[in-house]
């Protein structure tokens, strides 16, 4: 839930999902590359979608305890299921109800992008926490990617207050989701906090590639780009950071930004029909977006960037435009020119969701 938890007062929904300018921390310590600038380049071309189905409602996932909840970042589990892994999560009559879980796993046994439907949990009848989490003093516990690298699933998590990350966490499974265990973690101002929000993509070439931005929609962030090998995942000294120096990019050198530093929302970087995807919510102005490229270290700062989803305001939704959008995951199983989003939607105690969308018309 990335709005006002139960506990005490936060950043309204409304204010964080403003298009207004935000506010700025500088990249700390980071070079700035050729080409870099704090200006948002204007969209390219707009695709055209619609709404496929809800996937999280009282309706869908009520009888798994999980009426109210969001971000339902989809992974193809080592078995063929699809595993939706949600944030803040409540039962009851809406957001703040009992029962706060953070985070929970909802399965489809279906993993096709045109079947998806909830028909289980991780917890057996009722969806429990995936992690020891109590939410004392308002913390939580965020992710921010989930993936399988494989017969193993890696789960990513940011820890503390919403917006304020202590620290963030990383976990596997080996049993399909239903169990995890702790592997490491990071503090929560490394980078000057560029690396809180992480989300990986997983080559062919034994390479893990990891994007990360601050977890805050009201700050400017840059985006950094690592790599880690696939078996050292849990090692936090194996991640490699990609920068410039002296004249050129490499492996190896100080992390800097890899596109226009921004206010980022949810991030997801996957590898995809040949190349690589990297969707993402972008705060101003306001709408979800998607870039394709064929390398992880392609100039993003020249990539056309493709809109995929616009807002609007409750009752005036259809095709793409949606109000309060956030989340924007990447389903597997999605091609460039058939993708499928796990888009989140939050503006009043009882459209608080997860919605899956098709979009078309994107390039390459």
């Amino acid at each position: 839930m990335h709005g006002p938890t139960p506990s005490g007062p936060r950043p309204s929904r409304r204010a964080l999902l403003r298009g207004a300018a935000g506010g700025g921390l500088a990249l700390t310590g980071l070079a700035a590359a050729p080409g870099a600038s704090a200006t948002t380049r204007a969209p390219g071309a707009r695709a055209t979608g619609a709404k496929v189905r809800d996937l999280t409602g009282p309706a869908q996932t009520g009888r798994f305890g999980a009426p109210w909840t969001d971000l339902g970042i989809p992974v193809r589990c080592p078995d063929g299921s699809m595993l939706l892994v949600c944030g803040d999560t409540f039962d009851g009559g809406g957001v703040g109800g009992p029962d706060w879980r953070s985070p929970v796993g909802l399965r489809s046994s279906n993993a096709d992008p045109a079947a998806l439907s909830v028909d289980g949990c991780v917890g057996g009848g009722r969806a429990v926490g995936l992690v020891p989490e109590g939410h004392e003093g308002g913390t939580t516990a965020i992710p921010s990617d989930v993936f399988t690298v494989g017969s193993t699933m890696y789960m990513h998590l940011m820890r503390g207050v919403i917006y304020r990350t202590h620290h963030s966490d990383f976990w596997r499974s080996d049993d399909n989701g239903e169990t995890w265990q702790y592997l490491c973690q990071w503090p929560g101002d490394q980078y000057g906090g560029q690396f809180q929000q992480k989300t990986y993509a997983v080559a062919d070439d034994g390479y893990c590639y990891v994007l990360s931005t601050v977890f805050n929609r009201d700050i400017t962030s840059g985006l950094l780009l690592h790599r880690v090998r696939q078996d050292a995942l849990g090692n936090p000294a194996a991640y490699e950071p990609w920068g410039y120096a002296g004249g050129a990019w490499a492996w190896g050198k100080p992390p800097t930004t890899v596109t226009a530093a921004r206010r980022w929302g949810e991030i997801c970087f996957r590898a995809m029909d040949g190349g690589y995807a990297l969707s993402w919510l972008n705060m101003a102005p306001l709408d979800l977006r998607a870039q394709f490229f064929p390398l992880p270290t392609s100039d993003l700062f020249t990539t056309p960037e493709q809109t995929t989803i616009v807002p609007t305001v409750p009752g005036r939704e259809g095709g793409n435009a949606v109000a309060s959008p956030y989340g924007g995951f990447i389903v597997p199983g999605s091609a460039v020119g058939d993708l499928h989003l796990a888009v989140s939607q939050w503006y009043d105690a009882q459209n608080y969701r997860v919605m899956q969308y098709r979009i078309n018309g994107l390039t390459r």
